[in-house]
């Protein structure tokens, strides 16, 4: 039966997929006054008009749907709510029925749907999210973060090893010979590259998913200030016309690191509608 928590999550997942976040139009007006080529600025103004659109009728940013994925935070001496997974599951389910999501599942077994032989269900809903990811947070209560993850940007990813040599811009001087080479191909830009480093595959590919949950455009670091100008001087520009503006900014989360001459680096590159997330936010009281 559905609950307050699965309502809170289906309508999280419609919001994620349909509505622009405030610092991310405030991105998109900056860039569109700084754009000096006509083509890119079109196309940018094109994409906030779309946004407009798909917030005011309640339709999909996008063709692409995406992937729901989950962040669970729970805070200090705050229990789990009682069957909170399965709530989660059925407020994503009903939230891509009620959007609606792409009709994308893979139907068979574990050969077939790698073959793509059966065809796709047409139930949106059938569209399940990966493992989600649970972790502890300073503030009191549960927080729930949903992301919806494109395709394109996920066929331009790619997490592994840098040697650093005991420098940070030996590894980000690497890290950025390949993000630019792969923002050339992903045709969807302005894009957001979202970067997480830490010491294992799963903690680089968990905090770059964090780094996008809680980046705000609004508020760079200087680590993503330098990185969104060394993408722009690219020239790739929108959708791929050349310009001066290929990111709008980055997103860039680090963690702790081990004793080594290897740092593990993954590297999302968003495009022009991501990162699609929303967050809930729960109080102890709001719980029971």
């Amino acid at each position: 039966m559905p609950t307050k928590i699965s309502y809170l999550v289906k309508n999280a997942v419609i919001q994620a997929s349909t509505t622009f976040r405030e610092d991310q139009i405030a991105a998109y007006k900056d860039a569109i006054s700084k754009e000096e080529s006509d083509n890119s600025r079109w196309v940018m103004k094109l994409l906030l008009e779309n946004a407009q659109i798909a917030k005011k009728n309640k339709v999909p940013l996008c063709d692409d749907t995406g992937i729901p994925h989950i962040l669970v935070e729970l805070g200090h001496n705050t229990y789990l709510p009682r069957d909170l997974f399965n709530n989660i599951e059925i407020g994503v389910v009903e939230g891509l029925r009620n959007l609606p999501g792409r009709p994308m599942a893979v139907l068979g077994d574990d050969i077939q749907r790698i073959e793509q032989k059966k065809g796709l269900s047409e139930d949106p809903g059938k569209v399940t999210s990966p493992s989600i990811l649970v972790d502890k947070m300073a503030e009191k209560g549960l927080k729930i973060h949903v992301l919806m993850l494109g395709g394109g940007p996920e066929i331009r990813a790619h997490t592994y090893r840098v040697f650093h040599q005991r420098d940070h811009g030996n590894l980000f001087k690497e890290t950025l010979t390949w993000m630019r080479s792969e923002i050339r191909k992903l045709g969807c830009t302005p894009c957001i590259p979202a970067l997480g480093i830490g010491r294992t595959h799963f903690e680089a590919s968990s905090l770059m998913l964090k780094a996008m949950a809680y980046g705000n455009l609004k508020k760079q670091s200087l680590i993503e200030k330098n990185l969104t100008n060394s993408i722009n001087q690219s020239n790739v520009g929108a959708l791929g016309l050349g310009g001066s503006v290929t990111a709008l900014g980055s997103m860039v989360k680090i963690g702790p690191q081990r004793a080594s001459g290897v740092r593990i680096v993954c590297i999302r590159p968003c495009c022009c509608i991501e990162p699609r997330k929303a967050s809930i936010h729960l109080s102890p009281d709001l719980m029971e």
